[in-house]
């Protein structure tokens, strides 16, 4: 997918979509990561009909592949049109919107639309700040750190989305205070970024932490796999919320808890249960015994893990 200019008006960045004069009419969405389908959510919510354009097979990509599929259901199901497997080759902007020509299997189409938001990625900001003058070293756009954030160069340590983690506030903000603790001679531990909650904040939410099914099993894992879908959950019925499921992953030799994956109502709210379990190493066995409280969304975490071990009693 080639880098589309962005002028202000018609093809924009995350950022100029925050702070659009007056709400468009039709909208192309580039990229189906987070913050692609997070705009594409609020924007159809208002009206605005969108078009969101993904060149992998699911949208979401990042995510599991049964979370990617339900939410695409969702979006389908909210007016939001769909194109996977598709790339935009080139844009128009000579006329008053701005036309996109998109690769698809079928051959090109062409979508046209007052504005074209590109959410692919991001690009850091490091450009004349200095980095060449004091001989930072950087690589693919990122500034190259240790487990604490030191660069190359004594003195100059570096945190954020300018380093190669995960682009998250929540990330930055473990960081910094892991790099003054650092600097202050406190004894710290590095951060783990396989155990990293990532969110996206639309309808339905979405929330994971660890490893995705096919990851697992790329790694070579035998894998016990619990699903418990909102439908059954009283509490998210009594609520108006039954969409959505917990999805739990785990090593049937050890009982490791490997993934957790959450599409629904208040699921980034819930996934920190899973963040915190595998940070102290907790298995299957000890989330299925630890009892949770009901009715309430999250006792669905311990219901999908019953379900991975052959215990669960109330589908």
């Amino acid at each position: 997918m080639p880098n589309l200019p962005q002028d202000g008006k018609k093809v924009i960045g995350y950022r100029q979509a925050m702070t659009l004069p007056e709400q468009p009419k039709k909208m192309i969405v580039v990229g189906s990561g987070a913050i692609g389908v997070e705009f594409a959510h609020f924007y159809n919510a208002m009206g605005t009909e969108v078009t969101i354009v993904e060149f992998m097979p699911n949208v979401v990509p990042v995510e599991d592949e049964d979370i990617s599929k339900q939410f695409e259901r969702s979006l389908k199901k909210a007016g939001i049109t769909i194109m996977t497997n598709s790339s935009v080759e080139r844009i128009d902007t000579s006329g008053n919107g701005v036309k996109a020509f998109v690769k698809t299997a079928k051959g090109e189409e062409v979508l046209e639309a007052d504005i074209l938001l590109s959410a692919v990625g991001i690009k850091t900001n490091i450009e004349k700040i200095g980095l060449e003058e004091t001989g930072i070293a950087t690589d693919r756009d990122k500034i190259l750190v240790n487990d604490f954030y030191q660069t190359n160069v004594p003195g100059y340590y570096a945190i954020g989305d300018v380093t190669p983690g995960q682009a998250l506030a929540h990330v930055a903000s473990a960081e910094g205070i892991l790099c003054v603790e650092k600097i202050a001679g406190l004894h710290v531990e590095s951060l783990d970024y396989g155990n990293i909650p990532g969110c996206t904040y639309a309808t339905p939410e979405i929330a994971s932490v660890g490893m995705t099914e096919k990851q697992a099993k790329e790694k070579g894992y035998e894998l016990k796999i619990g699903k418990f879908p909102f439908s059954a959950s009283g509490k998210a019925k009594a609520s108006g919320t039954p969409d959505g499921f917990v999805k739990v992953i785990f090593d049937a030799k050890y009982g490791e808890w490997l993934g957790c994956h959450m599409i629904g109502a208040g699921v980034t709210d819930m996934i920190a249960e899973a963040v915190v379990a595998r940070k102290l190493e907790t298995t299957g066995h000890e989330i299925l015994k630890a009892v949770h409280p009901h009715p309430t969304m999250s006792e669905a975490v311990m219901e999908a893990v019953a379900d991975a071990y052959g215990e669960v009693i109330h589908l």
